[in-house]
């Protein structure tokens, strides 16, 4: 009963949580249509910024894309943005400016919601957070149908700050098509560290799934679990300062890619969670020299 489960995912309801599993997510199909173009929220010298939405799960979810100006086609860049209060968020996130950045040096750059996000349908997760990377690969698949005129569906990479990487890294996992990942102050692809985590900050109110599921099936949903079968680029970058996700997550992560020889660079900053001054610059520099060779972009 139990193998069957972690082989094929399911749907499991302690805590209000829907578990699924990488198998699980790796068997779905995405694309679920509904793809509009709502309205242009700025017009800019290099790019416009417009609101889109499109449906995942059936639900109605939004988030803002970065279109440069000229002919293209142009690589894509997915900005994953971490943890804000779900009932606060607003469509311009923390995360705009590197979504403005990014837009700049000439990726057409993606930056969802996720559901639970307004104006975004349906209930925000509440410990893992995996119904948010179908929400990513919903967006991917519409990208391949053609969503964006101008973008490239052949060169897109992920950028995910703090909970934005976790999701990146489930993402990466199951669509093995992309090209990079950029990892920035990221959570564990240990969902029991993740959820443990997640309880202390949320003062027991979030992840208690971390005691209600069994341990296979914890490892079932850890991307941790899967790295063997990697085939996704990384660029990983930690402060040493943080505060809030440890940076030793981040340096197990590239002592494990190491080791199983997948395509990994790592980087540590003397800053905290969200870098700032010279590391923030340096940062940039070197994500944008990897986006560039991972995207073939110049």
């Amino acid at each position: 009963m139990l193998r069957a489960f972690l082989v094929l995912g399911a749907l499991w309801a302690p805590a209000l949580a829907q578990v699924l599993t990488i198998p699980h997510l790796r068997a779905r199909a995405y694309g679920e249509g509904g793809f509009r173009v709502e309205r242009v929220l700025a017009e800019g010298p290099r790019f416009t910024r417009v609101q889109f939405s499109h449906l995942s799960d059936g639900l109605r979810v939004y988030g803002f894309a970065n279109l440069p100006k000229g002919k293209g086609p142009f690589p894509v860049v997915v900005v994953l943005h971490g943890y804000v209060p779900p009932a606060g968020y607003r469509l311009l996130a923390y995360t705009t400016p590197y979504a403005d950045w990014l837009a700049e040096e000439g990726f057409l750059v993606l930056h969802p919601n996720y559901r639970g996000h307004p104006p975004s349908q349906g209930e925000p997760a509440r410990g893992l957070r995996h119904a948010y990377a179908v929400d990513v690969l919903n967006l991917l698949a519409e990208v391949r149908k053609g969503a964006f005129p101008r973008a490239d569906p052949g060169r897109m990479a992920l950028l995910g700050h703090s909970m934005g990487g976790g999701v990146a890294q489930v993402v990466s996992l199951v669509d093995s098509r992309l090209k990079g990942v950029v990892l920035y102050a990221s959570m564990s692809g240990d969902e029991r560290r993740n959820l443990a985590r997640i309880l202390r900050w949320s003062g027991g109110e979030r992840g208690r799934e971390l005691y209600t599921l069994p341990a296979e099936v914890l490892e079932a949903v850890s991307p941790w679990a899967y790295l063997g079968e990697l085939s996704v680029a990384y660029s990983v970058h930690h402060g040493t300062q943080d505060a809030q996700v440890p940076a030793e997550w981040s340096w197990e992560l590239c002592r494990r890619l190491k080791a199983l020889e997948k395509p990994v660079e790592c980087f540590a900053y003397r800053a905290g969670h969200l870098f700032r001054g010279e590391a923030d610059l340096a940062f940039r520099e070197r994500a944008l020299a990897f986006l560039r060779r991972a995207l073939r972009a110049y």
